[in-house]
């Protein structure tokens, strides 16, 4: 017998945590933020890896993504793509990047706290690995909650890598 999914509240605490709170593996999304600058979120020190902006861009789009769905919208890529490219670096742009990732989280998380538990075990579409869909609900708010983790990880490793000694 399968366990059953943990609550809709689990979900929007955990996604809160990964991204704006103190989560098990390390500083949230937006602790890693907070020091860097416009240049450095720019920058791209890997020729074939994505920078610290495009990154931020690529989960706001995918936070936004999720809870479109939640709200009955078909499952699709982002309306921006999904790497969209950042606009051209200046302190001021990339702090709206960042406030639009943390509003997006916040409207992610409260559409997650308004959804009904008997949801969770509904379907997402039509299976398609890029799309993310074909599972349950909870299994994409599992994985919205694991792409924020895994990018995090991927900041806090290009921070490393740019920042001067």
């Amino acid at each position: 017998m399968a366990a059953s999914p943990p609550s809709p509240a689990f979900f929007a605490a955990e996604l809160r945590k990964a991204v704006a709170g103190e989560p098990w593996h390390g500083p949230g999304t937006l602790d890693l933020l907070r020091t860097v600058p416009a240049a450095q979120a720019a920058a791209r020190p890997l020729r074939e890896g994505h920078g610290i902006w495009e990154i931020v861009l690529h989960m706001t789009g995918w936070q936004d993504e999720v809870r479109q769905r939640l709200g009955g919208k078909p499952a699709s890529m982002p309306e921006a793509g999904d790497w969209p490219r950042p606009p051209r670096p200046s302190a001021q742009a990339w702090r709206r990047s960042i406030e639009a990732l943390a509003a997006s989280l916040e409207a992610l998380a409260s559409a997650i706290d308004s959804l009904p538990a008997d949801r969770l075990a509904a379907r997402v579409g039509q299976a398609s690995r890029p799309l993310g869909t074909g599972v349950t609900i909870a299994e994409m708010l599992s994985g919205i909650v694991q792409h924020a983790a895994y990018h995090s990880g991927q900041i806090a490793l290009l921070r490393k890598g740019i920042e001067p000694d």
